[in-house]
């Protein structure tokens, strides 16, 4: 089952994050690690991209097929964005600074 049915199937998403004691990180509904260093880990999630920056970070656990993602270290910040950024919008930045 690939992972549009998967969504087909569950009309609600369900995302969970747990941090336990600012070092441990526990992420759900995980689509895929974007990039990542010891600094900045950038997480697709089925509600945005999810950046989390710390110092020392590591995966500890990464599956795709539990949507599940563990990163160790020491986190400072989580913070989302979303995945479609307004065409329109870029467009028309990408106009100004030409």
């Amino acid at each position: 089952m690939n992972l549009e049915e998967k969504k087909l199937l569950n009309s609600t998403i369900v995302q969970n994050i747990v941090l336990e004691n600012r070092e441990k990180l526990t992420i759900t509904g995980v689509l895929d690690v974007l990039s990542f260093d010891d600094e900045i880990v950038v997480v697709e999630t089925d509600l945005g991209l999810l950046n989390i920056k710390g110092a020392e970070l590591r995966i500890n656990k990464l599956s795709i097929d539990t949507s599940e993602v563990i990163i160790e270290g020491n986190i400072c910040n989580l913070c989302y964005s979303e995945k479609n950024i307004d065409k329109k919008r870029n467009s028309i930045i990408s106009k100004i600074f030409k």
